[in-house]
């Protein structure tokens, strides 16, 4: 399981990033957490569970020069998440473990048990964790669920890209990015059937996210993490609060 290439998405949407600005930083990708900042907490944890070969998506020039210093692959991030793990894809090939710099949390535990439990034969994976897991490793915290027979479920930012094929992905990847904060329209591309049996409370996340791939003619899977935390990243400043609390000493 070791010798991966993995890719550390760290670009921004433009404008002033209020977390940032909160943390006095110019990147929330330069965010320091006990003595680290977190890009390099990522990468360490992607270091010592087996990753062979580093890259980073950057768009701003100071977390381009830290990447370098810290030994990683510098790739210019494209006009979005889904762009830039295509340029990933290209670059580093499959398969491909993709994660984001503000996985503050992340342990290399999590992303060995993440690949050991995708599916043999699944093109493309994607890491979830169930609203009551997460809840109890961190009470309080607010994240989008997706909602379906067997619980609520939010996303870890780990993904895997098995196949040349899982690039097919990518094109669905783009249409959820754009509904990310709207779940509803997310869950209305698997077509009228399928709708329905989610309306009814019959349709469970794995059969989701496996007729979602079929859609895009891949064998898609969703991993489920045992690790709430997995799924507490930094995008704004109650979560920073939150995970400085988690990491400081007792």
């Amino acid at each position: 399981m070791s010798g991966f290439g993995a890719l550390v998405l760290a670009g921004s949407r433009g404008g002033v990033d209020p977390l940032a600005a909160y943390a006095g930083v110019a990147h929330k990708a330069l965010i320091v957490l006990d003595g680290e900042t977190l890009l390099a907490r990522v990468a360490r944890a992607l270091t010592e569970a087996g990753a062979g070969e580093i890259a980073v998506s950057v768009s701003d020039e100071a977390v381009g020069a830290h990447a370098t210093a810290l030994g990683l692959r510098v790739l210019q991030a494209a006009g979005g998440p889904s762009l830039s793990v295509r340029q990933g894809l290209e670059a580093l090939g499959t398969p491909l473990l993709v994660t984001t710099a503000d996985h503050a949390l992340l342990q290399p535990g999590w992303i060995t048990r993440f690949r050991a439990d995708v599916p043999p034969g699944a093109d493309v994976a994607v890491l979830l964790a169930r609203q009551d897991v997460i809840e109890a490793a961190a009470p309080g915290t607010k994240r989008t669920y997706l909602r379906f027979a067997d619980g609520a479920w939010s996303g870890c930012n780990l993904f895997q890209f098995n196949t040349e094929r899982s690039v097919a992905a990518l094109d669905l990847w783009a249409q959820v990015e754009a509904d990310r904060k709207r779940p509803w329209r997310i869950v209305r591309r698997l077509g009228v059937g399928t709708l329905l049996r989610y309306l009814l409370g019959q349709l469970t996340l794995v059969q989701a996210v496996a007729h979602l791939g079929r859609l895009a003619g891949l064998d898609a899977a969703a991993v489920a993490s045992p690790y709430g935390l997995a799924a507490v990243d930094v995008d704004k400043p109650a979560d920073l609060d939150l995970v400085r609390r988690l990491v400081a000493p007792d």
